[in-house]
């Protein structure tokens, strides 16, 4: 009896002890950064040289759409109706444009919405899609190696940018601004320049502040910045006021503050070569933007921006 009770104190008393120091995390250690953090001090370069001057929102005319089910022969889409499904590049992380609902596990958003329309138009049932889920960073290799049919992600449509891909015309018009916590004091763009901003990697935001601001941070997605910014570890985030947002719509205590400092054309990106879908693509926003379906879709998820906009004006260079 003795023994046992001697092996009881002994295990009472190890368990009172607490964990070893080299187990006791400081409360001074600072939040982790998100996976693919890191710090950026000059705008990326382009890996193929300057791109020229060119009308970069200026897209393919579209001719008359073909039924649905019923693609010209040899054409790019015939090709996607033969395999049964369109292959579409989207975001999983911009509320309101393209994110997956946590309820349904459905992808959603504007950006969505519009593939749909394109996956409609095709197989005359917006369902025969499949979605891939890229980064900013991924949108154009993702169509160069053929991976993806077409990507609608808000991606900005620019000149260096067409040296690589094709683009429909313009189908959103968005324009960057900046997102801070509440009471910050931070009032636009210019009130940036000794802060610290949270950007997605390949995205045309990332050289639109390196040189406006004191430390330029690129993450993957739009939501690491989110958590950066709530965490402290960034001043702002800046990027696209469609983007921005969704985020202040996921943090209400962050708000959007500052006029647009740039304009961003949204485009759908299509591999390069393939001019057919493009004027196929174009034929179906052209549709959209005559029968009420682009202000259906706005006001369904952009009536946090205001009122439906009219939607942007198609221009066609043959």
């Amino acid at each position: 009896m003795r023994r046992l009770a001697l092996v009881s104190v002994a295990l009472i008393s190890a368990c009172s002890a607490g964990p070893a120091p080299s187990e006791i995390v400081p409360r001074t250690a600072g939040a982790p950064q998100p996976a693919g953090a890191s710090t950026v001090t000059s705008a990326p370069s382009s890996t193929t040289g300057p791109a020229p001057s060119c009308d970069a929102t200026a897209s393919l005319r579209p001719g008359a759409l073909p039924p649905a089910g019923q693609m010209p022969v040899g054409s790019t889409m015939e090709r996607i109706l033969k395999r049964g499904r369109l292959i579409a590049g989207v975001d999983q992380n911009s509320y309101l444009m393209g994110f997956r609902n946590s309820f349904t596990g459905e992808l959603e958003g504007f950006d969505v919405d519009v593939a749909r329309q394109i996956t409609k138009a095709v197989f005359g049932d917006e369902k025969k899609v499949q979605f891939k889920v890229v980064t900013s960073a991924e949108r154009i290799p993702m169509l160069q190696r053929g991976e993806v049919d077409l990507v609608v992600r808000t991606m900005t449509i620019t000149c260096d940018r067409l040296k690589d891909v094709e683009f429909s015309s313009v189908y959103y018009q968005a324009g960057q601004r900046v997102l801070v916590r509440r009471n910050s004091g931070i009032a636009g763009v210019d009130g940036l320049k000794d802060r610290k901003v949270c950007v997605a990697a390949g995205s045309t935001s990332l050289n639109n502040v390196v040189s406006r601001v004191k430390t330029t941070v690129s993450v993957p997605n739009w939501t690491d910045c989110l958590v950066m910014l709530q965490q402290g570890q960034t001043d702002a985030i800046s990027t696209d006021d469609t983007i921005l947002a969704g985020l202040a719509a996921q943090d209400p205590y962050t708000e959007v503050v500052g006029s647009r400092f740039t304009e961003e054309p949204y485009g759908v990106g299509i591999p390069k070569g393939q001019e057919d879908l493009v004027r196929f693509v174009n034929g179906v926003l052209e549709r959209m933007r005559a029968d009420g379906t682009w202000g259906a879709i706005y006001r369904r998820w952009l009536n946090t921006l205001g009122p439906a906009p009219a939607p942007p004006v198609a221009r066609y260079r043959d």
